[in-house]
């Protein structure tokens, strides 16, 4: 049995942060990739003149690493095995938890799953690792797993091995769904108050091919983007 890795952060998912968005991301690879993909990202932070141990946040990205940040989306699409998928919640403000019997809890599983639901495949198991938050992560944990091997039908735990926190700092994918994630949230927002940052925006339009404005088709496999705008019961 094939067996993946996924990586999952949030932004903006807090329900009354004063932000109208809400984005979910998840990178994904074949287990027995890890080895080599950490190895080489640390490379890239090597390359650049940083501590193979600098851990890679968006909110970190300035003129003076703008190279170093651009060599990282170009090895995120140069790397056949590295998947990104992003969920974007457009409006915030607009959802009616009352009216569909939910707290904002429960909207958030329903978007996790929405989230990782395309990338789990029957036939294989995967691992699923999210970054820790806060104290109430390790309840989270539990809500997350329950719901989706419930959803899924996962009843013997062969398609869902394991939910568990990381600390971003432990994982080099994990600070690259960081980046990935803080740039498309970032867009959405409408920001523009760094270059550097409006930059590497560009530089996901232009080797993905998409604006980021629009969901991609379901079965995109590099840069898979879904823009959730409401309905369907949640």
């Amino acid at each position: 049995m094939s067996s993946f890795n996924i990586y999952c952060d949030e932004s903006c998912h807090l329900e009354n942060d004063g932000i109208k968005v809400m984005g979910l991301g998840a990178v994904w690879f074949p287990k027995h990739k890890k080895d080599e993909i950490f190895t080489r990202i640390r490379e890239i932070k090597v390359k650049h003149g940083l501590p193979s141990y600098f851990e890679i946040k968006w909110h970190k990205v300035s003129p003076a690493q703008e190279e170093f940040y651009l060599d990282l989306i170009d090895y995120f699409f140069d790397d056949d095995d590295l998947h990104f998928r992003c969920l974007m919640v457009s409006d915030k403000d607009a959802l009616d938890h009352k009216a569909y019997n939910q707290t904002h809890d429960d909207f958030y599983y329903k978007m996790y799953f929405d989230l990782i639901k395309i990338i789990l495949t029957p036939e294989c198991s995967h691992h699923i690792y999210l970054d820790i938050k806060d104290t109430k992560s390790q309840d989270k944990i539990v809500k997350l797993q329950e719901y989706l091997r419930k959803t899924h039908y996962d009843f013997e735990k062969k398609i869902i091995r394991k939910v568990q926190h990381i600390r971003s700092h432990e994982a080099q994918a994990l600070q690259l769904v960081d980046l990935l994630l803080g740039a498309i949230t970032y867009f959405h927002r409408g920001l523009q108050t760094s270059e550097s940052k409006l930059k590497i925006i560009k530089k996901i339009k232009h080797r993905s091919g998409y604006s980021l404005i629009q969901s991609t088709l379901p079965k995109e496999n590099k840069l898979n983007l879904f823009i959730w705008k409401g309905g369907g019961g949640y």
